[in-house]
């Protein structure tokens, strides 16, 4: 009798362990599928983490209406960027061209209204144009010459910033020429108050772009497609989506959102500079990263984007406020953004 009560002592030590092991990992397995469900998730977390502790460290001086709606009017162009790039990395692509094409946009916009004489309104669909033109090429160079993305818009970044250049004479319009002449060009840097926050219409633009293509990406048929040719694309066209299509239509709304970032950017700036916005490549990457969007393409949120940019903007606006060193929002966003991709990676692994 003793012996067989010792071997049942010893047996329940081991199956403890084992029930403790079985728990962990159907808990991790949890949260695994959880995040790959909302891959918004993650993002949301340290955004409202990074609010608090800031929240904490200064108090009303960050948590204040106006600091709140400043980050706001911060991050509304690298977001509007941002919304381009996700769709481009949605279908496993990538755009190095963006920035670039939201310059020449916008130089096209001012060169077309100020050297030409055109009615400004007349000057923006032009510089719009332009820019869905470009995505167009890109998209069709991908998609029917089948070049590699990194390839193509390299390329385009450089030809579409050497144009820049060349027919600006590297130019700078006035914020006065523009105010007397064209104000329509400087539509969306105008601003408007409610209660002690201040909104500017690129920032209503920027939020009305991501709730539309949230809506677009989830709930129609193209925006499924956009996830099916991200995450298999043989796959998809033996389910009967038509890649090509899909494709040159991505990249041709990521040309049209970057000439709408470009709009917005003279707002921003008050001038059409040729010189400016030449970070906005890194900037969106980085906020597509940190919002989760896998670079593996298929996996991911726009909502995950804006989270994304609201929080290189938290950090960027309360580290200056700490009056801390401008190298460590850098370093800060670094590492949160190695740590996006090692939590992707991760997350991956369910559908392994």
């Amino acid at each position: 009798m003793s012996n067989q009560s010792g071997a049942e002592s010893g047996l329940v030590p081991g199956s403890d362990a084992v029930a403790s092991f079985s728990y962990q990992h159907t808990l991790l397995s949890r949260v695994q599928h959880a995040l790959h469900s909302n891959p918004a998730l993650v993002p949301l977390i340290v955004l409202v983490l990074s609010t608090l502790v800031f929240g904490a460290l200064l108090g009303t001086k960050f948590f204040s209406s106006f600091a709140l709606t400043l980050i706001l009017q911060q991050v509304a162009i690298v977001g509007i960027v941002g919304a381009a790039q996700s769709l481009v990395i949605l279908t496993a692509g990538i755009d190095l061209s963006v920035g670039a094409i939201m310059v020449l946009s916008s130089v096209i916009m001012g060169q077309f209204t100020f050297r030409l004489g055109l009615p400004p309104v007349l000057a923006v669909a032009c510089g719009l144009a332009v820019g869905t033109f470009i995505g167009f090429v890109n998209g069709w160079l991908i998609a029917r010459i089948k070049l590699p993305p990194f390839i193509v818009t390299l390329g385009m970044w450089q030809i579409a910033l050497a144009t820049n250049f060349l027919y600006s004479g590297n130019e700078t319009i006035r914020a006065q020429e523009i105010e007397a002449s064209a104000p329509l060009l400087q539509f969306f840097g105008q601003s408007f108050s409610v209660g002690g926050a201040v909104f500017t219409y690129g920032v209503i633009f920027f939020i009305l772009l991501v709730l539309f293509l949230a809506y677009v990406l989830r709930h129609t048929a193209w925006g499924r497609h956009v996830y099916a040719v991200g995450d298999d694309p043989e796959a998809a066209e033996l389910s009967g989506v038509n890649s090509r299509k899909v494709l040159i239509s991505v990249y041709a709304l990521s040309g049209l959102i970057c000439a709408f970032a470009g709009w917005v950017l003279i707002g921003r700036i008050g001038s059409v500079s040729p010189t400016s916005g030449q970070s906005a490549n890194i900037e969106s990457i980085t906020a597509v990263v940190i919002g989760g969007i896998s670079l593996f393409g298929g996996r991911g949120s726009i909502l995950g984007m804006f989270f994304g940019a609201l929080i290189v903007g938290v950090f960027s606006l309360g580290l200056r406020l700490l009056g801390a060193d401008a190298q460590w929002t850098y370093l800060l966003i670094g590492a949160l953004i190695i740590g996006a991709v090692a939590v992707d990676q991760w997350i991956r692994k369910v559908s392994a």
